[in-house]
């Protein structure tokens, strides 16, 4: 609650729904991934938390020492079945925990590689160039400057209900490619190799056509507060319109 009224003044902040967990609405397929994993985990908090309170209330009640009498309560010290169950209980968590968040995370980095849109995300003290290929054409870059509305900042223009490829770089410090809406950040790491599979992800966005917010995510300045950006989904025939007009080389 103090992190959602400390945040309310904000105008990039998405609207928050306690069925999704407190999460905004998802505009990618994979959004459905993180938002199954994220509810799960909450499911699995709240029962463990549950129980819990349940056992230490049995305790303070059924297991505290008496007024009227001078000996303890019955002790459960050295009970091999209550500790294996202390033990077991959570090893099996854990595992649990561990096998969903695995295979989540491979889906979540997989790159097929055969994206019909790939954008090249250019990070930099305190703004971002963004330079798409859509079936081999490759558009103007756009690029900006730091800013205090999102809406000022540089737009990058995607279709919907299509598969996108990501490739973050950076020449200064670490920075971190976050769309809230996605439900996925990717930090921005200087030196990695053209190569290197952290430099990439996928999305498939959904049919939720509309303006998203977009930040850095990592304290990288001075102004790092101020490199802000937007994401813009459109139909696919809107789209086409826009690598019409916005080819590199092309006169606006």
């Amino acid at each position: 609650m103090l992190l959602a009224t400390a945040t309310a003044c904000a105008n990039d902040v998405p609207e928050a729904n306690w069925s999704r967990g407190l999460l905004p609405d998802h505009v990618t397929e994979q959004g459905d991934v993180v938002q199954s994993l994220w509810n799960g985990a909450w499911i699995a908090a709240l029962a463990t938390g549950a129980v819990v309170i349940v056992l230490i209330l049995w305790a303070a009640i059924f297991h505290r020492k008496r007024k009227a009498k001078a000996e303890l309560p019955p002790q459960v010290r050295y009970n091999l079945p209550i500790e294996m169950l202390y033990t077991l209980i959570p090893l099996v968590m854990v595992s649990v925990f561990f096998f969903f968040t695995a295979r989540d995370s491979d889906v979540l980095t997989r790159v097929d590689g055969n994206a019909p849109v790939k954008v090249k995300v250019e990070a930099f003290q305190w703004s971002w160039r963004f330079t798409t290929t859509v079936n081999g054409k490759t558009l103007q870059p756009v690029a900006g400057v730091p800013v205090s509305d999102y809406k000022q900042g540089p737009q990058l223009v995607l279709p919907t209900k299509s598969k996108i490829e990501f490739d973050l770089s950076t020449d200064d410090v670490i920075h971190s490619f976050w769309v809230p809406e996605f439900l996925f950040k990717r930090d921005v790491i200087p030196g990695l190799s053209e190569d290197n599979p952290g430099r990439k992800f996928e999305i498939t966005t959904l049919d939720r056509p509309g303006v998203f917010a977009g930040r850095c995510a990592e304290l990288c300045g001075v102004d790092h507060s101020r490199m802000l950006f937007s994401v813009k989904l459109v139909p696919q025939a809107e789209f086409d319109q826009y690598i019409a007009t916005h080819q590199a080389g092309s006169a606006q």
